[in-house]
Formats: structure tokens, sequence, C-alpha cells
């Protein structure tokens, strides 16, 4: 027997239970459609065709983003270490040490620009 094929037969297990809800939800779901339910939501402000400003995002909307991608590749990294540090020694040191280092950088950067300021 190809040890592929238990893998196989799951993926198609799962595509069909995928496709399968996606198809019962279109037969089985309500049909009542209204002129408030297919309008854009904006949050109660009509939907303009630009945003103030020409349509580009404050540069805080980035900010935002890049702490979230900061702070979560540093525990992603941190914990595997924190879990073993008893094994990977002196090494496993200096390699933390480095890649704090590493990422002090766009921390730094982002406090310049203003990302922490929550007001």
């Amino acid at each position: 027997m190809n040890p592929y094929l238990p893998i196989l037969i799951l993926m198609g297990i799962g595509a069909v239970l995928a496709l399968g809800g996606v198809a019962a939800s279109a037969v089985i779901g309500p049909k009542r459609y209204n002129r408030a339910k297919l309008d854009a939501y904006e949050c109660g402000i009509e939907p303009t065709p630009n945003a103030l400003g020409g349509g580009r995002l404050p540069i805080k909307y980035y900010l935002v983003a890049m702490t979230f991608i900061v702070f979560d590749i540093e525990v992603v990294f941190l914990y595997p270490w924190a879990v073993d540090f008893t094994t990977l020694a002196t090494f496993g040191l200096v390699a933390m040490f480095t890649f704090l280092a590493l990422i002090t950088v766009p921390f730094v950067y982002e406090w310049r620009r203003g990302g922490f300021d929550w007001v």
C-alpha cells in the first residue's frame, strides 16, 4: 500500500466536506434579499468613491501592523528558546541576544515614528 494513500483520502474527505458545506448553505440558506442587506456597510456613513486624502492610508495603520509583526515574531522565537533553555546552553544564549539586538532595530524605528502614541 502506498504510504501517501491515507493522506490523499483525508484530503479528499476534507475537500468533500468543505465543498459540501458551501453547497448546502447555498441550497438550504434563506433567500430573503433586500436593499439594506445588499448595501455596503460603512459604519452608518454613506460610502464615498475616494477616501479623504486621495485613497492613501495613514502611516499609523502600517505602524500598528508592524507592531503586531515585530512582537508576534519575537514571541514565536522566544517561546521555544525559553522551553529548551538548558540544552541550548551558550549557543542559545548568544543566538537569542543577537536576535533581540536585531529585533530592537524595528522597535526603535517604530518608537521614533510615533507608533506607540495611541492618541
